[in-house]
């Protein structure tokens, strides 16, 4: 998994907001805000990376068991999927 380039993040007051550049500005109807965690994983998806990879970088840098950690990652997948970010 990766972000598309169209996409990048902002931090705007202490909110994470993610920002389409280009056509996908036109295209892109709903915002997507993170919190510090989310933003966390985006940032590690400006580069290929799997799920597993995903987990452990969450666990490593979060107090967070594995369990929690594969649920919260999943819903984070499932939402940028939905939001067609990834390449």
């Amino acid at each position: 998994m990766k972000i598309k380039s169209e996409f990048i993040l902002r931090e705007i007051m202490g909110s994470y907001i993610v920002v389409p550049t280009g056509e996908k500005l036109v295209d892109f109807k709903v915002m997507i805000t993170l919190n510090e965690t989310s933003a966390f994983l985006w940032n590690l998806l400006n580069e290929e990376k799997t799920f597993d990879e995903l987990v452990r970088e969450l666990i490593s840098e979060y107090d967070v068991d594995e369990e929690t950690a594969r649920v919260d990652v999943k819903e984070f997948v499932e939402l940028l999927n939905d939001k067609k970010v990834f390449e």
